[in-house]
């Protein structure tokens, strides 16, 4: 029986990829979504994945929304915490909402979709978190003390958590994405974005695929012994040791 492999903000850039690169290696899939139905209804119609609609951010709603994926597909032994927002400000002007919601959102929703799941990979022996993080969490970023100090916590939880799921057959490990060419990305005017391709090594926007295939081997038993690591998959744009 196929394990069951579950993708939060997984209906839309890369977490669309990461979906579809989890069902051709044969996983069950699921998506979560916070937000857009048209989007959603759209993605499982091409497709054929089924989604799921509630916030990462409220922990009873993942609960219930946990359980209503698993009482279709099993057991999930596969976590992708893909889900993020942006509000996007100056440290001095940035709002105490704008500061909550990236946080709620791009932190503690790692806690609240995890922790719902942890007990049940632990008695099974096996499981799988792997965290989409961020090149601004390694380095920082203008306009982003909220973004970017959400996604350096996720490295952090990622740490920790390895630790613990070590001996129990869970891993847990993070992915840190440079400038992907989402739609968002390739919304910039094209010369900013020419300027934040001059400064890539590798000299191109990623792809949301080369996210997607680090997903899938770190879902395989392949890297069974990887547990506790940052990849960072950033053209080379951001190298930290």
């Amino acid at each position: 029986m196929a394990r069951t492999a579950l993708v939060t903000g997984g209906t839309r850039g890369i977490g669309r990829a990461i979906c579809e690169a989890l069902k051709a290696e044969g996983y069950t899939v699921a998506a979560n979504y916070a937000g857009n139905v048209e989007v959603a209804t759209q993605f499982t119609d091409e497709t054929g994945i089924p989604s799921y609609k509630w916030s990462v951010a409220d922990y009873e709603a993942c609960k219930d929304g946990i359980g209503e994926v698993e009482a279709a597909h099993g057991p999930v032994e596969i976590l992708v915490n893909n889900a993020g927002i942006t509000r996007d400000a100056p440290f001095h002007k940035m709002t105490q909402i704008q500061w909550r919601e990236v946080v709620e959102t791009n932190l503690s929703g790692l806690f609240n979709m995890t922790h719902p799941l942890w007990p049940a990979m632990r008695d099974r022996g096996f499981g799988r978190v792997i965290n989409i993080s961020s090149i601004n969490g390694l380095k920082g970023q203008f306009g982003q003390a909220n973004y970017s100090a959400a996604k350096a916590g996720d490295l952090g939880f990622t740490r920790s958590l390895a630790m613990e799921g070590a001996r129990k057959g869970i891993t847990v490990n993070a992915i840190c994405p440079g400038y992907i060419a989402t739609d968002m990305v390739m919304a910039v005017p094209e010369e900013i974005r020419n300027q934040i391709i001059a400064g890539i090594p590798v000299g191109r926007l990623g792809e949301t695929m080369d996210v997607a295939r680090c997903v899938t081997f770190l879902a395989s038993d392949q890297a069974s012994f990887i547990t506790g690591a940052t990849l960072s998959v950033n053209g080379g744009q951001y190298m930290s040791g």
